[in-house]
């Protein structure tokens, strides 16, 4: 079993990764076709958990959204892996993975003051956010399977 872990664990974080690659260019395509910003929030979202009240400069805080980003998407890759480990089948365990990543960030970003409730975003965007972590889900399920294909 613990090698089983293991393994999913390692091959969810690369497959994380791939999805967030995924998601980088779905929402840096998405930001250039709209001239929107990025968002801030999870970054934003994380500084507080941390008790981070400011950075000393633009850069610092721009690294930090970044690092935040990667780490925010390799994690649900993990979590993917580990849905995989204990037996789930691939189908339930891609649903799984896009309802709890979407559905977390939806409580979490409220509950943190970060982000409004879903219901006062509108619904370009709630579709527009939606899309982004399909495609998260998608890169992570396609990079998972590849990962755990066997010979």
């Amino acid at each position: 079993m613990r090698s089983t872990l293991t393994d999913a664990v390692g091959k969810g974080a690369l497959a994380g990764l791939a999805g967030t690659a995924a998601m980088t260019v779905s929402s840096t395509v998405e930001m250039r076709l709209r001239k929107r910003a990025a968002s801030r929030a999870p970054a934003t979202a994380a500084a507080k958990v941390l008790g981070i009240e400011h950075f000393t400069t633009d850069r610092a805080e721009e690294r930090f959204s970044t690092l935040v980003h990667w780490g925010y998407g390799t994690g649900w890759g993990v979590f993917r892996g580990m849905l995989a480990a204990v037996g789930m089948p691939p189908a339930l365990a891609t649903a799984t993975h896009g309802a709890v990543m979407w559905g977390s960030e939806q409580v979490m970003l409220p509950a943190l003051d970060v982000a409004p409730p879903l219901t006062r975003w509108g619904a370009r965007e709630v579709e527009i956010d939606a899309w982004h972590h399909l495609v998260h889900v998608a890169g992570t399920f396609t990079a998972y399977r590849l990962l755990t294909r066997r010979g």
